[in-house]
């Protein structure tokens, strides 16, 4: 299955692969991540764009701090400039992460708050403003909330909304092996009803995402075995009229691992995507095995993926990944890696000095570290992440969150990078940024297929156009798969710009003039 992977990559590599990658420092105010052991983890940033204006703005969390919102002021091409604020709605504490989606179907962007505590949605308003969702079943609730991910299901007007908890404070015995149930909210008419899944294993990460291809989003949780220790494992969940574990019998596999982060993207162009999650110690890259069941193998270390232990310093004790996101970051036709890396606290097994990896994909499906000659190897405590265009120009900037030292921005400023799109979806309906759709980008002999989701990383994630480099290739085209199953037509679309396609109306510019 190696031998698959990296010959479809090697064959189907961008001429135009190599460019330099560098990435330089924007000046942002200072915000950071604290708080005591319930904000050793999370830590997360979301990036959306709050105004319509097709620039993406950035909330993070704090932790035992307010979070901050980073309003995008940049010119369209130009330098990132982004301005501090805090709309008086977001000016409170226990956030853990955040997480943004159009909930009413307004065209608006609004913000779901994880927190040590009562989880809040925040409806957005024109001009990057806020106040208090309140939707019919919808409890907040009081748990250590650490993951989230969402989608539509059907033809409900709300969608559905899963919330990963973390470690039961509550539990006399805890906190190990005293993990929390984990609640999922279902559309119930005009509101939510409630559903708990249990058992819960502690998870960091949890994705909806249609793994078959068959038309329904399951729900993976990456769970925390520092914590469950012993009887949990990952878990994937069929969201069937009553949701159920797969099991052994359904083709997947029992393992286990300080899961933290996850990441999906189709690397070898065969339209199935490979799955990363971050972790204590190596990180873990998968790829599916079997047509129909989720079933799932490790790629080996040869492919350069493992990133377990500092690459540069003197520590070499295993790194602690967190976010994790995949990107083009060079726009060679090649999808790269970010994993934000840092110690929990102290922990005297783990490297202290862990620098955030950066791995360059090479045309023969390798990754090669390029964080230190990049200039993005801090060596904070980083958490949550985003990997986002922000000024608009073709190439992927990066934001990390650290705890207890200033939030980093960086742009990137690559050379000879190469040919990019960038392309956002409008359906008809409640599900307007068409969660759930596949989008399918054809260049040159390669398919890029794209599913588009709500949820994954630490904490936190992109939401908004999706990124696609294309190297050397000088034409494409694109179709949709919308959510109900309709595949749109393949149309042409140019290159080096940002479009957005409407369900019933095509291809357009965005943003709209």
């Amino acid at each position: 299955m190696l031998d698959k992977l990296v010959t479809g990559l090697a064959v189907l590599a961008a001429s135009g692969a190599g460019a330099e990658v560098k990435f330089v420092p924007v000046d942002v105010s200072p915000h950071s991540y604290d708080g005591g052991w319930e904000f050793f983890v999370g830590g997360g940033v979301a990036a959306f764009d709050c105004n319509g204006d097709g620039l993406s703005e950035l909330v993070a969390a704090g932790g035992a701090n307010p979070p901050v919102l980073l309003r995008n002021r940049s010119d369209l091409g130009g330098a990132v400039v982004l301005e501090a604020t805090l709309p008086e709605a977001l000016n409170i504490t226990e956030i853990t992460g955040f997480y943004a989606l159009d909930i009413n179907g307004d065209g608006w962007q609004d913000l779901v708050a994880l927190r040590v505590g009562e989880n809040k949605l925040f409806k957005g308003d024109p001009e990057c403003s806020f106040t208090p969702m309140d939707v019919p079943g919808f409890e907040g609730g009081d748990a250590w909330t650490t993951a989230f991910s969402a989608t539509w299901e059907g033809e409900n007007t709300l969608p559905t909304l899963a919330f990963g908890n973390y470690v039961d404070r509550e539990n006399p015995d805890g906190p190990f092996e005293a993990c929390d149930t984990n609640d999922l909210f279902r559309p119930d008419g005009e509101g939510y009803a409630h559903i708990a899944l249990e058992p819960g294993f502690c998870p960091l990460s949890i994705l909806f995402s249609d793994w078959g291809r068959n038309g329904r989003a399951d729900l993976r949780m990456s769970n925390d075995r520092h914590y469950y220790v012993r009887g949990g494992a990952e878990q994937l969940w069929a969201m069937e009229a009553t949701p159920r574990l797969y099991g052994e019998a359904d083709g997947w596999a029992t393992h286990m691992l300080w899961g933290m982060g996850i990441a999906e993207r189709d690397l070898d162009f065969d339209g199935v995507s490979e799955v990363f999650l971050s972790s204590m110690g190596d990180q873990r890259l998968m790829r599916r095995t079997d047509g129909a069941l989720p079933t799932y193998e490790d790629v080996p270390y040869a492919l350069g993926t493992s990133a377990h232990r500092p690459y540069v310093g003197d520590d070499g004790r295993p790194s602690t990944g967190w976010h994790i996101a995949f990107g083009d970051v060079t726009n060679d036709g090649l999808d790269d890696v970010f994993i934000a890396k840092g110690n929990v606290e102290q922990m005297p097994d783990a490297a202290m000095e862990d620098p955030n990896n950066l791995l360059i994909q090479q045309t023969d499906g390798s990754f090669a570290e390029q964080g230190d000659a990049a200039g993005i190897a801090t060596l904070a405590r980083s958490r949550g992440a985003a990997l986002v265009d922000l000024n608009g120009d073709g190439l992927l900037d990066l934001a990390v969150v650290n705890r207890r030292a200033p939030l980093e921005v960086y742009q990137n400023v690559s050379a000879a990078a190469g040919n990019w799109l960038s392309l956002s979806l409008q359906d008809n309906g409640p599900n307007r940024d068409a969660v759930g759709a596949v989008i399918e980008l054809q260049a040159g002999e390669r398919v890029y297929t794209r599913e588009i989701t709500v949820g994954g990383g630490h904490a936190g994630g992109v939401s908004g156009a999706a990124h696609f480099g294309l190297g050397a290739s000088e034409a494409a085209k694109v179709r949709v798969i919308w959510p109900d199953g309709t595949v749109g037509s393949w149309q042409k679309v140019p290159l080096n710009g940002h479009w957005q396609i409407e369900r019933d109306a095509g291809l357009s510019a965005w943003p709209k003039s």
